[in-house]
């Protein structure tokens, strides 16, 4: 398969793999600013420059252990992304982030759909047999959207990162390539 022409649509978004072309708009059209809401959901800085988003959007397009795709909206926005890496082909299990950058875009079921896309890449296209996570327990709207793809909780990192001035848990969660089996059978149906 050719993995550039990897491309989903739905509602008029789009997920296509990031290109270089991409990087200027990435940096304008989400990180010139960020926004604050996202920054803290997300456990990023607020304020990037330009030179380190270019430089590290470049790097991680190229990167061998990665996939970078980006969330298309249907006016030809860059609205968010998703990102499959730590890919260890061995043990054929990877990470997996999903970022909705521009407010206005949530709830609208794109982060589910996001979430779906890329576990069904994973598992169809990868061939991976695990999947998985970390998320903020005050990112409720974020775990909501895992669970809902199939993700399963399987560990808190309890008080492990600030939030405010008080302490939260960073929880772990996976999908196995069995899970997704038997997700598959159940809507195939």
């Amino acid at each position: 398969m050719n993995m550039e022409t990897l491309c989903w649509t739905r509602n008029g978004y789009t997920i296509r793999l990031a290109k270089e072309a991409d990087a200027e708009n990435y940096y304008l059209q989400n990180y010139n600013p960020l926004n604050k809401e996202v920054a803290y959901l997300t456990g990023c800085k607020e304020h990037f420059t330009r030179k380190e988003v270019n430089s590290f959007f470049l790097k991680s397009i190229k990167d061998n252990d990665r996939f970078h795709f980006l969330i298309i909206s249907p006016d030809n926005r860059i609205i968010g992304e998703c990102v499959i890496n730590e890919i260890d082909y061995k043990i054929k299990s990877a990470n997996f982030r999903i970022g909705i950058f521009q407010i206005t875009e949530q709830g609208k079921g794109l982060g589910t759909w996001a979430a779906e896309t890329m576990r069904d890449f994973a598992f169809e296209i990868l061939k991976l047999h695990r999947l998985s996570l970390n998320v903020f327990s005050f990112n409720k709207r974020a775990e909501k959207c895992y669970l809902k793809a199939g993700f399963k909780r399987e560990g808190v990192l309890r008080d492990a990162v600030i939030n405010g001035n008080e302490y939260a848990d960073d929880i772990l969660m996976s999908i196995l390539e069995s899970e997704w089996t038997e997700i598959k059978k159940k809507t195939s149906v």
